[in-house]
């Protein structure tokens, strides 16, 4: 069974000292719109470390329901263990969804094993390496980010949003764990593998924000730049400026 881990970490920086939030920060009457932009961009920068777990998580659960539904009907076609398998992790779906992460992953007394269980007994089937990717899910969502990237990183697929979100959830577990580079290639190989105007932009912002973290900011600044002209019409992109014009202030 995966061991509960005490958070001691949820921000790769500041350790001691919480940041202040976007309700702290305020401007001085009289100061000019763009002046607000930048604070506003500092402070979401400042933040992002507290916030990104439940935004990337909620958006891998989203992503893997809906794909999962899919599978399923699929793999029961197919051969008697993927039907096995299907239906086995069937229930865990629900608490998952219900937010049952700890029922999720070590199942109840009414037949459901859990997606711990299932991963290992259906290893080699489609199914049972979709239990794994829930299994890191519910790890990461109780705050056992060790063993969470261990079920995440041996998740394989082809998908072209499924696999590059678990790969964002494989990378925001190394930065809680403090592996900042480790966390930053992995959500460049993410937005690579996405290779769309949704996730690639959503990761690479992550990754540049994880290199101001290193204290590496031209190397932010490089992806700032590359959000701005290759996804210009999303989200991120849309606001790069603020954060290229914060990094050549300095």
């Amino acid at each position: 069974m995966a061991k509960k881990v005490t958070k001691q970490v949820t921000k790769p920086t500041a350790k001691s000292a919480k940041k202040p939030t976007a309700k702290k920060t305020t401007t001085k009457q009289g100061q000019g719109k763009e002046q607000g932009g930048l604070e506003e961009a500092l402070t979401r920068s400042e933040q992002f470390f507290e916030n990104y777990k439940k935004t990337i998580y909620t958006i891998v659960a989203l992503i893997i329901v809906i794909i999962a539904g899919g599978m399923i009907y699929t793999y029961k076609i197919v051969q008697p263990r993927e039907v096995r398998a299907s239906e086995a992790i069937f229930p865990g779906e629900t608490y998952f969804m219900n937010g049952d992460f700890r029922t999720a992953l070590e199942g109840n007394a009414y037949g459901f094993e859990g997606f711990e269980a299932l991963a290992d007994q259906y290893g080699n089937t489609k199914a049972g390496k979709l239990a794994k990717a829930y299994a890191g899910l519910c790890c990461a969502q109780l705050d056992s980010f060790e063993v969470a990237a261990k079920y995440l990183a041996k998740f394989k697929g082809k998908d072209q949003m499924a696999s590059p979100s678990v790969l964002g959830a494989l990378a925001s577990c190394y930065a809680n764990m403090d592996q900042l580079d480790k966390a930053v290639s992995t959500y460049k190989k993410a937005a690579k593998k996405a290779g769309n105007n949704l996730l690639s932009p959503y990761y690479y912002f992550q990754a540049a924000l994880v290199y101001e973290a290193l204290e590496k900011p031209e190397e932010a600044l490089k992806l700032y730049k590359k959000i701005k002209v290759k996804y210009p019409e999303s989200v991120e992109g849309q606001e790069a400026d603020k954060y290229i014009a914060r990094i050549s202030s300095k």
